[in-house]
């Protein structure tokens, strides 16, 4: 038999040594009501057009649909803080503003690799006490509401941005999660911090929040620029400013950040790809171009032609009349959304 206090230590032991920041324990029965918000989410096409919410919809509100024998789900966290203030780079309209976890390799690689290192750890462990277990590792691709359950896991409490925050990291976490057929005692969830603050609901560009712990991703820029497939709606282009990778407002704005610290993950440096994102560059992309350049970036998986399409946004946003010789040159590319983008931003431009 294992010792339920000890092998907790060992968990959070191993799960530290190998650069996790924290690690909860929950029972995959403790997020109900994030299942039904979930779907009443859905039932208002709040997704928009992400059909995969929609078709893995069951097995998302509820682990035991994912996994019937999974008994316990650990949840680990890694910080990946900024150095500066994410907010800086708004003001500078020549520069493309990236998402602070965007800047990174792509942290599902990262993450997944420790991960199962983690869990084969905890196998072994295991054994050794003569118990056996299957055990599944999942990192945020996966049909699982991490955020949920990283808060009944007691790292922290879902904001009024609906993302994660935690009182020691601020907004700045990666979540993986390791369901397990062990029967492990649960930690106690974290209270709701938030009290008065509407800082992350005031800050958003586009209005994206219709009530606090609401979030109607059509409106989010993080979906306009990443998920969206088609032409970004001119109705929220002005508001995109230079934003032509994710947002970072609600997360940068919250109050919570002044205890957070800069990531020490070595492999969580920010590359001099994204340290040096000037729209001039960026605009000129080919697709081969594109591809190298933002190689192992979570960047890379929007394609080149939807980057494109949102750096015209920011160019037309960005004042800079020396772009428009690029830009013209992009009404003659062989997308046809890109083509219409370029017309706005250079229209744009024109009127200055």
């Amino acid at each position: 038999m294992i010792d339920s206090n000890k092998f907790q230590n060992f968990i959070d032991a191993e799960a530290k040594a190998l650069g996790f920041d924290s690690v909860g324990i929950v029972k995959p029965n403790a997020i109900e009501a994030a299942g039904e918000h979930l779907k009443n989410f859905i039932k208002a096409n709040r997704h928009g057009s992400m059909e995969w919410l929609e078709d893995t919809l069951e097995r998302r509100s509820d682990p035991r649909n994912l996994w019937p024998e999974v008994k316990s789900i650990i949840v680990v966290t890694m910080n990946y803080g900024p150095e500066q203030n994410p907010l800086s780079i708004l003001e500078e309209k020549q520069l493309g503003a990236i998402s602070v976890y965007a800047r990174h390799r792509d942290y599902h690689d990262l993450i997944k690799g420790r991960l199962k290192t983690l869990a084969s750890k905890l196998v072994s462990r295991a054994k050794q006490n003569g118990v056996d277990q299957e055990i599944k590792v999942f990192v945020d691709t996966a049909p699982v509401l991490e955020k949920p359950l990283a808060a009944k896991a007691g790292l922290g409490w879902q904001g009024k941005h609906t993302n994660l925050v935690s009182r020691e990291f601020g907004s700045w976490l990666f979540l993986g999660s390791i369901f397990t057929t062990l029967d492990l005692p649960a930690h106690e969830p974290e209270e709701d911090h938030c009290g008065k603050c509407t800082s992350c609901l005031d800050i958003c560009p586009t209005k994206a929040f219709p009530a606090p712990y609401q979030l109607d991703a059509r409106r989010c820029i993080s979906y306009l620029t990443i998920e969206h497939k088609e032409a970004i709606p001119v109705e929220f282009r002005k508001a995109m400013g230079n934003r032509i990778f994710g947002c970072d407002d609600c997360l940068a704005i919250c109050p919570w950040n002044k205890f957070a610290d800069m990531a020490t993950e070595i492999k969580l440096a920010t590359p001099s790809n994204v340290t040096e994102p000037l729209l001039q560059n960026f605009l000129q992309l080919d697709d081969a171009e594109f591809r190298v350049r933002f190689s192992g970036s979570p960047v890379k998986r929007i394609g080149r032609n939807r980057f494109i399409r949102n750096c015209l946004v920011a160019a037309g946003n960005s004042g800079e009349s020396n772009l428009l010789p690029i830009i013209k040159r992009l009404k003659q590319d062989g997308d046809t959304i890109i083509q219409e983008t370029a017309d706005w931003a250079s229209a744009e431009l024109e009127k200055l």
